[in-house]
């Protein structure tokens, strides 16, 4: 091959990315015997239609490991697919009146180009969408699946109500309480919809995630606070004036006695009944209709200002025989718990604060064992640890944690109560009231009732012909075609849900679907699942680290549990990579601060684009976007084709071999196998993908060094053979650059396919080094020693040396810091 003097990237991406497609170099199958097989999958995109930088971090990151792994010798399986259901298509048809099908696949086919042109090394032979009927059959198939086993039901639930467009709205479709068509104040309204009974798999969720090590601690924290297991007692409180019982779940049971008022949601189904007649029945309406508007996450947010309203009524403390009085606050949520609980403001931070702001007793029950509390109205700050009961009938006198269990006791053979284990987890609504989505293969019999679509008769196709109107309605609601069926019992009239799938469902399982993404039998083969899976390593936004990542995890359960796969958890090891920010800022249209990774590859190339994206941060921090460092990655690019520009005539016929002829060779065969040894720990072992860069930059700089040192004498059999490793650690990095260098230098197949380097120990071992001198920080010399000079000796070199002694003389030596082999400080003053 003849070289130029100039990396013309424009020409040599392209050339290397066609080669890379007609050669199927990516393309890889089931091998049982050649090869440990390796699974490397980040998290797959919406269809959105244009790559952002985002995007760009997560594949690369991606990319760099499945590249290191596969030249490692791994059989690696590198999928990508499209998460292609959700509701920006419906918006684009209502707004643009293009089709979503044709929307989402004009989008797949671009961003598929733009993932093309980053180099990115995927088995395209694998691709899955999720909208396409080849796929949602088989998501209709899983429904199915879960409902035969008792896992998918019907049940009430609360959704956003338009009423003026007479429609559900998703959460994103209400701004500031109001919908974001017609401004018109959004209410709660209560539909009958479909769930996943995740809460049968609540604990095995909890206790297994012991059995993942590799996953981020701050991620398997987050889903055990989801979960939210809690270990108590259900209590038994009675309405005073009707005899209505609310059951209130609680952790802290040895406080029964310091109840002092309880709260209900504002959506607690006795609300309206306890307050009926009395002088607060509008005051309760109001407020319970505002806070239905609020989010739920809003509304438990520890920023959230807790506000309630007195209902008028009292409950009967069971254990105690204290009337208290009913509120309900704004931050008691319906789905959690019972709707309920007691409010203990002695021994409670939000409570204690609640009772402050409403003038409400406050009652201490448990005291410190050496300094008791002040009385509760003098009480500044809630009492939250151990201690001795006070104030609680016959329970005075016990320390709380031996209380508790007697509490226990007593509620249990008093039938006022009884021992409980809660979760904060719900049960899955997977119901969504739009068209874009799968289709639930459930049909409606005024005779037979609730029949489940015939597995022969999937896929429950989405009509195509449909209307979509201003208001938001789905079109299948208005689809004849779509609404009238048969029923697969009787043969009678039926109709269709019409509600579609959490596209949630989707991406729960997809990554089962890539080991045989052609299967038509079933869902997936389960010998090539069980070859591939599970995933070995999983990339993706920590935004996904509870929804996404639970209910993945809870559908390999349940066909775990079902014999389908042979594994309980699907992702062996989880990387959440960081945002990329500008300006300080989450890049965004309406801030201004959005970089294109198109004009980026388009002025500097793709390889410089993945260069700074791995160089400017580590993988799991936020990256703040830098024009220099992109110039600074372009100008390092062009830095390693001139090096092999300089040797180009002269490494022409030379085989690469090992012959060290003086010390320059010597240092130079040093600096190649500790770049070798340094990525190969950054990048398998840490991840550390700016740290195993920066050791390529300075085997760089060592061969420039090399050669002006050689003076003519240039070994090029070790500068080739040098030059062979170099291309090779940077390859993954900077895949076409280093595929055009590995063939100009006279080698055959792709770089990408070679071996990857072992480093040799000895070569590493070094007879003089350079260390650095320094005198209160601040550099004042450089001398060589011996290599494995213990800490005394160093110092001992260095206080020999002129120009130190100047900057010590006359002045004390407050002490002396060596570091071995790199530097001795001397601290004086």
């Amino acid at each position: 091959m003849q070289m130029e003097e100039r990396f013309n990237f424009k020409d040599i991406e392209p050339k290397w990315q066609r080669f890379w497609e007609e050669k199927n170099i990516y393309k890889v199958t089931e091998n049982t015997e050649e090869a440990d097989k390796y699974y490397c999958l980040e998290m797959f995109p919406y269809p959105s239609g244009n790559l952002h930088m985002g995007h760009v971090r997560n594949y690369s990151i991606g990319d760099v490991v499945a590249r290191f792994k596969t030249m490692q010798g791994k059989n690696v399986l590198h999928p990508m697919g499209w998460d292609a259901f959700g509701l920006p298509a419906e918006n684009a048809a209502i707004k643009h009146g293009i089709h979503p099908t044709k929307w989402t696949t004009d989008n797949i086919n671009n961003m598929r180009s733009q993932l093309k042109s980053i180099g990115l090394g995927y088995d395209w032979d694998r691709e899955v969408a999720t909208c396409y009927p080849d796929y949602y059959k088989w998501t209709q198939w899983l429904f199915l699946h879960f409902y035969h086993k008792g896992l998918a039901y019907k049940g009430k639930a609360a959704v956003n109500w338009c009423p003026s467009c007479a429609t559900v709205l998703a959460n994103e479709q209400v701004v500031d309480g109001a919908c974001e068509r017609c401004e018109t104040t959004v209410i709660k309204k209560d539909l009958e919809q479909w769930f996943f009974k995740i809460t049968d798999y609540a604990d095995r969720l909890l206790e297994d995630l012991q059995k993942l090590p590799g996953w981020p601690e701050k991620v398997k924290t987050m889903q055990k606070n989801w979960i939210g297991k809690s270990v108590g007692a259900e209590i038994v409180m009675t309405v005073e004036k009707t005899g209505d019982e609310i059951p209130v779940f609680t952790t802290r049971h040895d406080t029964i006695y310091g109840v002092t008022y309880m709260v209900l949601a504002p959506e607690h189904p006795l609300v309206d009944k306890l307050a009926a007649g009395t002088e607060y029945e509008k005051q309760v309406k109001d407020f319970a209709a505002r806070v239905s508007t609020m989010d739920s996450m809003e509304r438990i947010s520890t920023d959230m200002e807790k506000e309630g309203v007195f209902t008028g009524s009292y409950a009967i403390n069971p254990v105690s025989q204290n009337k208290v009085p009913i509120w309900i606050a704004n931050y008691v949520l319906m789905e959690y718990g019972t709707g309920a609980v007691m409010g203990v403001p002695a021994h409670d931070q939000r409570d204690l604060d609640f009772a402050r702001k409403y003038n409400l007793a406050v009652q201490v029950v448990i005291n410190p064992e050496d300094d008791p509390l002040p009385d509760g109205d003098r009480l500044e700050e809630a009492y939250a640890d151990p201690g001795i009961m006070v104030n609680s009938g016959p329970f005075s006198g016990l320390p709380n944690k031996e209380g508790q269990v007697k509490v226990a006791e007593y509620l249990e053979e008093n039938g006022l109560g009884q021992r409980q284990v809660n979760f904060r987890l719900r049960d899955w609504l997977i119901s969504r009231q739009r068209y874009w989505g799968a289709p639930i293969p459930i049909v409606y019999c005024d005779k037979c009732g609730t029949v489940p679509v015939p597995e022969e008769n999937l896929p429950v196709m989405l009509p195509t012909d449909v209307e979509f109107r201003p208001n938001g309605e789905s079109p299948l609601n208005l689809s004849p075609d779509f609404l009238n069926t048969t029923c697969p019992k009787c043969g009678g009239a039926a109709r269709r849900e019409t509600d579609t799938m959490d596209t949630f469902v989707c991406s729960s399982w997809y990554f089962l679907r890539y080991a045989s993404p052609k299967a038509n039998q079933l869902p997936f083969e389960k010998e090539a699942v069980n070859y591939w899976m599970n995933v070995n390593q999983y990339i993706g936004g920590v935004e996904h680290a509870i929804l996404h990542l639970m209910y993945s995890r809870f559908f390999t359960k349940v066909l775990y549990d079902s014999g389908l796969v042979d594994y309980d958890e699907p992702f062996a090891n989880l990387l959440t990579q960081g945002m990329v920010l500008k300006d300080g800022g989450k890049m965004s249209k309406s801030k201004g601060n959005v970089v294109s990774p198109e004009e980026i590859i388009d002025k500097y190339g793709a390889d410089t684009a993945r260069l700074f994206i791995l160089f400017a941060a580590p993988p799991e921090r936020d990256l703040e976007w830098s024009d220099k460092g992109v110039e600074g990655c372009y100008r390092f690019i062009n830095r390693v084709w001139r090096l092999v520009y300089g040797h180009y005539d002269q490494l022409k016929g030379v085989e690469a071999s090992v012959k060290i002829n003086n010390d320059n060779d010597k240092e130079l065969w040093r600096l190649t196998n500790a770049a070798i040894k340094k990525v190969t720990e950054d990048v398998g072992e840490r991840f550390n993908f700016n740290t195993a860069i920066s050791s390529v930059m300075e085997l760089i700089n060592g061969m420039y060094s090399y050669r002006d040192q050689a003076k003519g004498e240039v070994n090029m059999p070790l500068v080739k053979e040098a030059l062979n490793k170099l291309l090779a650690l940077l390859a993954p990095f900077a895949p076409h650059i280093t595929e055009e260098l590995w063939h100009i230098i006279g080698n055959e197949s792709s770089v990408h396919l070679q071996q990857w380097p072992s480093y040799d120990p000895k070569a590493l071992i070094r007879d003089e080094i350079t260390i650095v001198v320094q005198v209160n920080g601040k550099v004042r010399d450089k001398v060589k020693i011996v290599a494995d000079l213990d800490r005394d000796g160093m110092i001992e070199a260095v206080m020999a040396l002129d120009k130190v002694k100047k900057w010590v003389e006359g002045k004390e030596i407050v002490k002396t810091i060596a570091v071995p082999k790199k530097l001795v400080n001397i601290v004086v003053k």
